[in-house]
């Protein structure tokens, strides 16, 4: 019998701890001297934060939002993050996009599972959790539980595929054609970054809106 000895940390992992670092960095350096009258920098935050509070509100609910605002606003940043990592052109040679790996997506989306189901019991308990599962009808339950079962892996399948997809084909339009076409193609994938975050994430919110009742 052999056992696997390779302990060795894989290029994402890495790539998400210099995320990590850098993102800890600059919240630090953006909240150590907050000021009445924001400067720049302060003022692009704010910003950003605003319209953070805007998309998820309009699905939890202001008080709701609020209240999940800290893990939602981190879950987004990180995965968009995560995704433009793949812009800078050593990206896939020197470092790996996180957010191009399974393992990292699929660790998302149980994270995302999880949170959702804590939520839940937290607001109803355990009971009334239980019993939401019974809504609109007890007949259903079994295609209710698997939907549920279903969703962390459509979570990870779907961000995985899509970030690993336009890695490869940016590649790939990088090898024929050198000089115009990637240069369109980056511009074309900050919007395609984003948009997989948002429906990521809103995606999120939205199981955690279900969670605690907010869809009765």
């Amino acid at each position: 019998m052999t056992f696997n000895t390779d302990f060795s940390i894989g290029k994402p992992i890495i790539t998400i701890w210099v995320i990590i670092a850098v993102l800890t960095i600059l919240s630090i350096l953006v909240t150590r001297r907050l000021k009445d009258v924001p400067g720049p920098l302060q003022n692009i935050v704010e910003m950003a934060v605003e319209k953070l509070e805007d998309y998820f509100g309009g699905t939890l609910g202001f008080e709701n939002m609020r209240r999940y605002f800290g893990m939602f606003a981190t879950l987004f940043i990180f995965i968009v993050v995560s995704n433009y990592s793949g812009l800078i052109p050593t990206a896939g040679e020197t470092f790996a996009v996180p957010t191009a790996s399974i393992s990292v997506t699929a660790a998302l989306a149980v994270i995302a599972f999880f949170t959702t189901h804590t939520i839940g019991i937290q607001r109803q308990g355990v009971g009334g959790y239980a019993k939401s599962f019974l809504k609109p009808i007890a007949f259903l339950l079994p295609l209710t539980l698997l939907d549920q079962m279903v969703r962390p892996f459509s979570l990870a399948i779907r961000l995985y595929g899509n970030i690993y997809a336009e890695e490869m084909v940016t590649a790939q339009l990088r090898k024929m054609f050198p000089v115009l076409l990637p240069l369109v193609m980056q511009v074309l994938s900050l919007l395609f970054c984003l948009i997989q975050a948002m429906v990521f994430t809103m995606l999120t919110a939205v199981y955690v809106h279900e969670a605690i009742g907010g869809d009765e």
